[in-house]
């Protein structure tokens, strides 16, 4: 008999998924377990796997949209009718047609011009009416602009002493009033042009979940820059003797889980009729991948040492630019770190990723001067910016975070005892 293979729900926020490859063509033979295609959804390209035993009777088109539980494919006895299965299914949308990589509008660009310059020469009475207008054709306007010829010194042989092209083409300057030099005219020319592309999943997927978060949550922000000279003194000596290189952003994420341990309000979740303080401690990280945002999760990162969460988050990152990361890999954070230090930018603010109460937008360091000790001296110097969901989180508690935070970095050796 034959059975519909539909769309499962691939990830927790996945609602609909792209076809983006059949392994498998109408007549072949599948059974339970085959790698029947590759979807995208709203966070990355997955084999899905059928369960079923038979012959391939339907496929959707590849390139498709379907939505979460839609009909994709039928697989049953080679012959056997199944029109009846996809009667009551929703229609898949049809693959959006291809467009060309780049459309190209091709404009010619508006003369720049100088006014015309007036002559002493006596206006040609046969190009000019009764109502004192000259009498041209537009062809020979144009022409007579982009030589710089003035219109009333030539003289018409179309009707009525109209001005007609061969008159501007011929036209020679009267010797008697040799008129000024005209400034030099420059034409510009180009092409317009432009490319549209489709939104991918998890595009699509990156705007509703953040246009959600900043337009539900009321954020608010604190600020903080914090002294990196003992923060960097001591990676540089880890360096020296660790197998795993350990980045900034490995101790970044190390000081804010122990800042998270003493300040566990900041560890929580708006439920709307209930706020969740969660006892454990998972750290997303947000990482920038060709087509959006993945936040792979460090799972107790409080109890990982910083060899241990260097070797994680390069994993993630490699997984995460060959799309092989998996749900399980980025579901459960309950805090988030954003990072664009690595890029140069010294301060930004970033969206909270919901469920999180609170996420962190680290800065470079950079180099800065400061007063040590009552002496001013060169220091290294970053900030970081705490975005606070209000509902959840005061200021004070926010405040009091970032303290104990700062604490750990300029006192390194606090986070590892």
């Amino acid at each position: 008999m034959a059975e519909a293979v539909k769309l499962p729900k691939m990830s927790d926020t996945m609602t609909e998924g792209v076809i983006v490859k059949w392994n498998y063509k109408v007549g072949d033979s599948v059974k339970s377990g085959d790698v029947l295609a590759e979807v995208e959804t709203d966070k990355a390209t997955m084999d899905m796997e059928v369960y079923a035993k038979g012959s391939v009777l339907y496929l959707v088109d590849e390139g498709s949209t379907v939505p979460v539980d839609g009909v994709i494919a039928v697989v049953g006895t080679a012959g056997e009718d199944f029109q009846s299965l996809l009667a009551g299914a929703p229609a898949a949308p049809a693959p959006a047609a291809e467009m060309p990589a780049t459309t190209v509008v091709e404009t010619a660009a508006p003369a720049i011009t100088a006014p015309a310059t007036l002559a002493t020469a006596p206006v040609a009475t046969s190009a000019v009416g009764n109502d004192d207008r000259l009498k041209a054709s537009p062809l020979a306007k144009k022409l007579a602009q982009e030589k710089g010829i003035d219109l009333n010194q030539v003289h018409g042989s179309g009707e009525n002493g109209r001005i007609v092209r061969r008159d501007v083409e011929t036209f020679v300057p009267s010797t008697s009033a040799p008129a000024a030099a005209s400034p030099a005219i420059s034409y510009i020319s180009g092409t317009e042009s432009f490319e549209e592309v489709p939104v991918s999943q998890m595009r699509k997927t990156i705007a509703a979940r953040l246009s959600e978060s900043k337009f539900s949550a009321p954020h608010f922000y604190l600020t903080m820059e914090i002294n990196m000279d003992k923060a960097v003194a001591a990676r540089e000596q880890m360096n020296a003797v660790s197998e795993v290189k350990i980045s900034m952003n490995d101790l970044v994420i190390k000081a804010a889980a122990a800042a998270l341990r003493k300040n566990p309000k900041v560890n929580s979740s708006w439920l709307g009729t209930k706020i969740r303080y969660n006892h454990h401690i998972h750290i997303g990280v947000a990482m920038a991948v060709e087509e959006g945002l993945l936040v792979p999760v460090v799972r107790f990162a409080d109890q990982k040492g910083l060899s241990q969460i260097s070797a994680e988050v390069k994993d993630y990152g490699k997984r995460a630019k060959e799309k092989k990361l998996q749900p399980q890999d980025w579901a459960g954070n309950t805090f988030t770190i954003s990072n664009l230090g690595m890029f140069g930018i010294e301060e930004f603010t970033a969206i909270i990723n919901p469920p999180d109460a609170c996420i962190m937008a680290v800065g470079a360091v950079k180099d800065a001067v400061g007063v040590v000790n009552g002496e001013v001296k060169p220091v290294k110097t970053m900030k970081v910016t705490l975005s606070c969901d209000h509902r959840v989180v005061d200021g004070t508690i926010g405040a009091a975070f970032l303290n104990t935070f700062k604490e750990y970095l300029e006192e390194p050796v606090k986070m590892l005892v």
